[in-house]
């Protein structure tokens, strides 16, 4: 078991170090154009593919990595050069953490490989979970898989929606209900090849941020996936969905805080991306106060401006060790007996709001225009408190877990 250090070993800072210098050498330059064009950008992922950033192989090495500093560090060097960009990155890499979660050996080996193509041609791919009635709420999810035993196919219908990647991707992977007397046990996940009739892009987002990131509604009408497309397999279905059904009496809140700890485990990395984006303000708004003067001096040189600096800079470090312990804690198989994956998510993300905003204020009228990157990045961190659970559900999660007892 690997002991929890703050010292980054040679391997990780070469990584740290490669990464950052693609964060600034092609994903800022690109970052204010994609966001005004509100589209993939195909061009730098592509440029990704070729150095090796954008592959399996990549995050493979750092979910791997036996700290557990791996994929936090790299989520906080990509986010650092641009939100937006960074997750047109490694959005494919939810719905291949779905495949490599829930799939078989030839359902990994098969489908992953797809959804990133090659530096020639690359692909993405798209995790479809939420719904319109369904975000955090997911026992609330309507779309349906119905297997048709005689071709031996599962049948989809529902939308989708908040899907990264929806609609564009070459393989969705799509969660369903296929007991809904079950609630959030009766779902199970699904492969939608490329080119499967019935799938359809819906509405597009305008966002209000990460805007170089393709979020849309995901149409679902009559859908059918050969029966080898159900991750894991229908004997696996068929003796977890038995168990939910014998647990449903009595031990339901044992599965159900089973369930609850594999959330955790996912949500270091988004606080780290929110690391990465209050960083990146911070950085801007330090060296703008030792550039700008006013009164004949550096705005830094006054306290009102200095004790902002300093607050932020204490915050994001406190973020960033808070990331670091529960990605150290996933990865040696340390219980969150406090909820700390939730912990780190709720506090980095609003640390980037807080931070980000910060940032305006000190460059003042600069700070409000798109001359200066930090507008943006105050656009994309309202998104950390958002997805991957609302900041309240992380409040939710972490007194639920203090008081032991259901909080509604």
């Amino acid at each position: 078991m690997a002991e929890f250090t703050l010292d980054l070993n040679d391997d990780q800072k070469q990584v740290r170090d490669w990464l950052h210098g693609f964060a600034a050498d092609v994903i800022r330059p690109a970052a204010s154009e994609w966001d005004e064009r509100e589209e993939t950008p195909w061009p730098v992922i592509q440029e990704a593919a070729k150095v090796g950033i954008y592959s399996l192989d990549f995050y493979a090495q750092q979910f791997f990595d036996p700290t557990g500093l791996g994929i936090p560090m790299a989520m906080e060097e990509l986010f650092w050069g641009d939100a937006g960009i960074a997750l047109s990155i490694v959005g494919t890499g939810l719905a291949a953490v779905g495949v490599l979660a829930n799939g078989t050996e030839e359902q990994i080996g098969t489908w992953i490989p797809q959804m990133y193509g090659d530096a020639n041609d690359v692909k993405v791919a798209a995790f479809c979970s939420s719904e319109p009635d369904a975000g955090s709420d997911v026992a609330s999810m309507r779309t349906r898989a119905v297997y048709d035993q005689a071709k031996d196919e599962w049948v989809l219908n529902g939308t989708k929606t908040w899907a990264t990647n929806g609609g564009i991707a070459h393989v969705h992977v799509v969660v369903a209900v296929v007991d809904s007397e079950l609630g959030s046990k009766g779902h199970a996940s699904f492969i939608v090849p490329p080119d499967t009739p019935g799938l359809s892009q819906g509405q597009k987002f305008k966002k209000h941020g990460i805007r170089a990131s393709h979020t849309a509604e995901v149409v679902l009408e009559d859908v059918r996936v050969p029966g080898h497309c159900l991750l894991g397999g229908k004997e696996k279905l068929d003796q977890r969905l038995a168990r939910a059904r014998e647990r449903a009496q009595s031990g339901g809140e044992r599965v159900k805080n089973a369930a609850m700890a594999t959330f955790e485990a996912s949500r270091p990395a988004v606080g780290a991306m929110a690391v990465g984006t209050a960083r990146a303000a911070y950085e801007v708004a330090l060296d703008y106060a030792r550039t700008r003067t006013q009164f004949g001096r550096p705005i830094i040189d006054n306290q009102g401006v200095a004790f902002q600096l300093a607050d932020m800079r204490t915050q994001i470090d406190a973020a960033r060790l808070l990331v670091w312990r529960a990605s150290w804690m996933a990865t040696t198989g340390k219980p969150f007996e406090s909820a700390e994956g939730s912990m780190s998510k709720l506090y980095a993300s609003e640390t980037a709001k807080k931070v980000t905003a910060q940032a305006i204020q000190i460059l003042g009228g600069n700070g409000f225009t798109r001359e200066y990157p930090v507008e943006r990045m105050h656009r994309d961190a309202a998104i950390y408190t958002i997805f991957e659970g609302t900041s309240e559900i992380q409040r939710l999660v972490i007194a639920r877990t203090l008081s032991g007892m259901p909080i509604r």
